[in-house]
């Protein structure tokens, strides 16, 4: 099993989006970076966790837990041209965007903040891709311990 972090836009869609979704499982769309759209492609698979992360919020910060319950399919929000994923360079005989299905495991009862996160970059998250400086990926590796660290503090406080 692996871990990840991935990140959404509260206003675009949020955890509490998820948590109302059917079955609380949803597509997770319109990333549109290669090196994100290789990890979904190629490496999460079915049954590892991500947590979802709140990007672009005050604060932001990770909300939760979700589940990979189907593994990287083409994205066809690439191939709607009336939809603002839309990319006309995509081909659905040879796909260049792909996506995950998520599903909801846990809304934390917290958020747990950016800032927060960074008062242990020195210490217990030292090498976590979230805290490295310029860092703008909407899809990331979690190492097993900095998962277990991450979880721990979720429920502190």
């Amino acid at each position: 099993m692996k871990y990840w972090l991935i990140k959404s836009e509260p206003g675009s869609f949020s955890i509490d989006d998820l948590a109302r979704a059917p079955r609380k499982t949803t597509c997770w769309d319109g990333v549109r970076n290669y090196q994100a759209r290789n990890m979904l492609r190629d490496e999460m698979k079915r049954g590892d966790l991500a947590f979802f992360y709140h990007s672009n919020s005050e604060p932001p910060g990770i909300v939760g837990i979700v589940e990979i319950v189907r593994e990287g399919y083409p994205d066809h929000t690439a191939f709607d041209p009336d939809d603002h994923h839309f990319d006309a360079r995509s081909d659905p005989e040879s796909p260049r965007w792909y996506m995950v299905d998520v599903k909801l495991v846990d809304k934390f009862e917290r958020l747990l903040s950016l800032r927060e996160l960074k008062e242990y970059a020195g210490d217990q998250l030292a090498g976590f891709q979230l805290l490295a400086r310029g860092n703008r990926l909407s899809v990331m590796p979690v190492s097993a311990p900095h998962w277990k660290f991450i979880n721990s503090i979720s429920k502190a406080k």
